[in-house]
């Protein structure tokens, strides 16, 4: 029987590929923190971390904008009492497909903290 929490990656991945910025940040904690590459590798000042879904939400807008058909394509979801592994590849313009995973920390039915690795 599937962990519940892994309807909060399934919800996640349905918000980031409809491209739903409102309803993908919905599913975060006013003062989450969100870890990814991307972030460092195009705001080296930020040490590659976004604090709180203001923020988060404007990198997720300007993410959709500048890349046109970005979408994520599952590939497994573990889940535990505590976080959820999402595997993905990630499609986007601007190269190959690459293989993606992200952790979601979870509290309270929310993402506090998301981390993402690229593969």
């Amino acid at each position: 029987m599937p962990h519940p929490h892994e309807a909060i990656a399934q919800a996640w991945l349905e918000a980031f590929n409809a491209a739903d910025v409102p309803r993908l940040v919905s599913l975060y904690a006013e003062d989450c923190t969100h870890t990814s590459p991307k972030i460092r590798a195009l705001h080296p000042e930020t040490g590659g971390k976004l604090v709180g879904k203001q923020a988060l939400g404007q990198w997720c807008a300007d993410a959709l904008k500048r890349l046109p058909g970005l979408r994520y394509e599952k590939t497994a979801i573990t889940a535990n009492d505590e976080r959820v592994f999402l595997e993905y590849v990630r499609h986007a313009p601007d190269g190959p497909p690459m293989p993606i995973a992200e952790v979601f920390d979870v509290r309270a039915g929310k993402i506090y903290a998301s981390r993402v690795y690229h593969g």
